[in-house]
């Protein structure tokens, strides 16, 4: 029957879900302890997510993806349906979209974030610090990046990077809808430069 084919393969899928899991954290460099202030999930919870012990459900799923920046169908390894390249599926936090712009578990992860309208005065975000290196490029609006004790406001075109093991937030800083691109190397991992313009003397010689 389709029903039962169907349970067969959620029980694939839910059974997957603590190697990929365990994998996930072992490639970021994370220890049970640090995932664990990072969530709010117990030590004991996650220990047992990861050998199986525990069934996965959204409520731990949903913290472990924010976590991991990455999105719920890659985390569970949900079966895919259609192309991805047409129907990328977006996280929504504290009403920011975030779209990921790759699909790996390793090295420089991609986002494309987009800002809603603010209105009026917002309270300004907790100041987040964990390991990584991140590039944040404005695409439109204005965006705040509180960086330790600097408070920037980066216009269209404008790149900032920074280590994000200093205190920092980025934040809608105007009244319209701002977008931005991010590269963030959850082990430190930094963009390489292979190749720069040549810069010319007045006279034209390099």
């Amino acid at each position: 029957m389709a029903t039962e084919k169907q349970d067969e393969e959620l029980a694939g899928v839910l059974t997957a879900v603590g190697p990929r899991l365990r994998a996930l954290r072992q490639e970021r460099g994370t220890t049970l302890a640090q995932l664990s202030e990072a969530t709010g999930i117990s030590l004991s919870t996650l220990s047992r997510l990861e050998s199986g012990q525990r069934r996965p459900t959204l409520e731990l799923l949903l913290p472990l993806a924010k976590a991991h920046r990455v999105a719920l169908d890659e985390l569970v390894g949900a079966p895919e349906t259609g192309d991805p390249r047409i129907r990328p599926r977006p996280l929504v936090r504290h009403g920011t979209t975030i779209l990921p712009l790759t699909r790996h578990f390793g090295g420089v992860h991609a986002f494309k974030q987009v800002f809603p309208a603010v209105e009026g005065t917002a309270p300004l975000p907790e100041l987040r610090v964990h390991e990584g290196y991140e590039w944040l490029y404005v695409l439109s609006g204005r965006i705040r990046l509180l960086l330790g004790e600097h408070d920037l406001v980066l216009g269209p075109g404008e790149v900032a990077e920074f280590d994000t093991r200093t205190p920092h937030a980025f934040f809608n800083a105007g009244p319209h809808a701002a977008e931005c691109l991010s590269l963030f190397g959850p082990q430190g991992e930094r963009i390489h430069i292979r190749a720069r313009p040549t810069t010319t003397s007045p006279e034209g010689r390099p």
